[in-house]
């Protein structure tokens, strides 16, 4: 009996010393989704090796982040429209994909402290177009200006290009293609955004007259689930504070404006998201 009960507290102890191990591993990961459709923030390019690698701002400020908090960081890549939604269902446990506090957002999940003022909102044309398209009031009537699904951009086009027709699909880069290949007229983007890809593409520009219609944006900051389910935001809080006074993400900038040869791919969303809103 004694034998018996002496296996079973020696039993009890290796389970809990292992599941204590499982937990600590579990723990130790801190899961970043985001949309690797989005240079300068967040894409994918092949490394020196030939090897699909994660780059961006964002994906620096997350590897910050992570390294902050003792973590080790894996990265999730989705379609823009699913990641709040995703992040709330708990596949998540952090998003960082330029993300702007609206109010609409804040209802559907917390944010840190922002870590980046982007630039306001440029609209990206064909060179070639560069005449027709001056005057946010009147040149744009008729007009198709592609927005990404899920983004404020769409609200934006529709409030300040005058009778534009928006266009939304899930990613930029196919937003891009469609502009290029002249299905659609102009895309609305993140400023930041709008000159990486007037930076890649010869065929493309910015209609600098007509974006000045956009003011400054909020800053950009981390999504968390909605009320912080993981005790996560204040220690995020404490990394973004430190990283924003050592002036990290300008230095994370400068790092992703000499990576050359770009190439952007995003990810279905799983069966059953909807975009979130």
């Amino acid at each position: 009996m004694k034998k018996f009960i002496a296996f079973a507290l020696v039993f009890v102890l290796v389970f809990s010393v292992a599941a204590t191990a499982v937990f600590a591993e579990e723990k130790k990961t801190l899961v970043f989704g985001t949309s690797a459709d989005y240079a300068p923030f967040e894409f994918m390019y092949p490394d020196e090796t030939g090897k699909m690698v994660y780059g961006g701002i964002d994906v620096m400020v997350a590897q910050y982040i992570a390294d902050y908090l003792g973590m080790e960081l894996q990265i999730e890549n989705m379609d823009f429209g699913y990641l709040l939604t995703a992040l709330n269902k708990g596949d998540f446990d952090m998003v960082l994909a330029d993300i702007e506090p609206t109010e609409k957002r804040l209802k559907a999940a917390d944010f840190s402290d922002p870590y980046y003022s982007e630039l306001p909102e440029f609209i990206l044309i064909r060179a070639e177009d560069a005449d027709k398209y001056k005057d946010a009031g009147t040149d744009f009537n008729g007009v198709s200006v592609g927005a990404q699904t899920g983004s404020t951009k769409i609200e934006k086009a529709e409030e300040n290009l005058v009778g534009c027709v928006v266009v939304s699909l899930p990613l930029v880069t196919d937003l891009v293609n469609e502009l290029v290949n002249k299905k659609i007229d102009a895309i609305l983007l993140d400023g930041s955004v709008a000159l990486s890809y007037a930076s890649q593409y010869a065929e493309l520009a910015i209609a600098e007259e007509a974006s000045t219609v956009f003011p400054e944006p909020n800053g950009i900051a981390v999504a968390v689930a909605k009320g912080d389910p993981k005790g996560l935001l204040p220690g995020i809080n404490d990394a973004v504070a430190k990283l924003v006074e050592e002036n990290k993400p300008e230095e994370f900038k400068a790092i992703v404006d000499q990576i050359q040869g770009i190439e952007e791919v995003s990810a279905d969303a799983p069966e059953g998201y909807e975009a979130d809103e």
